[in-house]
């Protein structure tokens, strides 16, 4: 361990942290996504995500008049909020503070380097008591594809380098939201099972949605075509249906929290109650041997 400190000398700037994911070549697999002709077919977990945003909202006894939605694909959301604003994902979002009584984030958290920062400006976005509606993937995404791309690349190469992004736990992704400041925090899964003809596929599809690998730590060179048929090879070994298809899974992680007001409600203070739970329930209170 070196003794040096690592603070920069006067009059130089901060080092900037390193980052997760590589922006601008996010934006490049993107753009090839739009270019493609199959993109619309590709983009049904955009789809997914949309119809789950406006399932929940029809839960909610409330109408909402300033809508925002986040989200790399704003043709899918065309319509499906009537003058609500539509802005991409940038690190620093077009949000003005307090101008929105509801932010939708869209399936877009996974490729935020600060992914807290970007639910605090949406927090920051809403007016007193206003609903922060995310909808992320989930852990289990890709399990399957992860595994067998790991384990081609180590029997293959005899290494292994950064493929697939990783994706946070239902606990850590609600996490956020209190971190974020947001109140009434509410974090749920919805895993999706989707079936493919073979790996190759599905990494079709994934590029095709523009979900290619962005992360700064990837290799900088073509993937060797040994590695992918490997992939695939384990992958139809594993994780093959009956009928000869192979098991994809998504989660989708939906996070809904509150800007907090004084109207919502609070929990009591330890030791408020005014009668005891045994009465409530007409039951007979038993002490514990210490």
């Amino acid at each position: 361990m070196s003794s040096q400190s690592s603070d920069p000398r006067p009059g130089q700037p901060a080092p900037q942290s390193p980052q997760l994911i590589d922006r601008p070549a996010l934006a490049r697999n993107r753009a090839r996504a739009r270019r493609a002709e199959d993109l619309h077919r590709a983009l049904f977990l955009h789809e997914a995500a949309r119809d789950e945003a406006q399932d929940r909202l029809m839960m909610v006894n409330r109408e909402f008049k300033s809508a925002a939605i986040v989200t790399p694909f704003p043709e899918i959301w065309d319509g499906a909020l009537p003058g609500a604003k539509i802005l991409p994902d940038d690190e620093v979002l077009d949000l003005e503070v307090g101008a929105h009584d509801l932010v939708i984030h869209a399936l877009a958290l996974h490729w935020a380097n600060d992914p807290v920062g970007q639910l605090i400006q949406c927090r920051r976005a809403l007016k007193s008591d206003g609903l922060c509606l995310t909808i992320a993937f989930g852990g289990e995404t890709l399990s399957q594809l992860r595994a067998a791309l790991g384990q081609a690349e180590i029997d293959v190469t005899g290494g292994l380098s950064p493929r697939v992004l990783p994706m946070g736990e239902i606990r850590d992704l609600g996490a956020l939201l209190q971190r974020a400041g947001l109140a009434l925090p509410v974090a749920d899964s919805l895993p999706l099972d989707v079936s493919y003809e073979n790996a190759l596929h599905l990494m079709r599809d994934l590029r095709a949605m523009g979900e290619a690998n962005a992360l700064s730590a990837r290799l900088r060179r073509p993937t060797r075509r040994a590695v992918l048929l490997r992939a695939a090879e384990i992958y139809a070994q594993s994780y093959a249906r009956p009928d000869g298809r192979l098991s994809a899974t998504f989660e989708l992680v939906t996070l809904t929290g509150w800007a907090p007001d004084e109207s919502q409600q609070k929990p009591l203070r330890p030791g408020s109650a005014a009668r005891r739970l045994a009465d409530a329930l007409g039951a007979k209170e038993t002490r514990l041997e210490d």
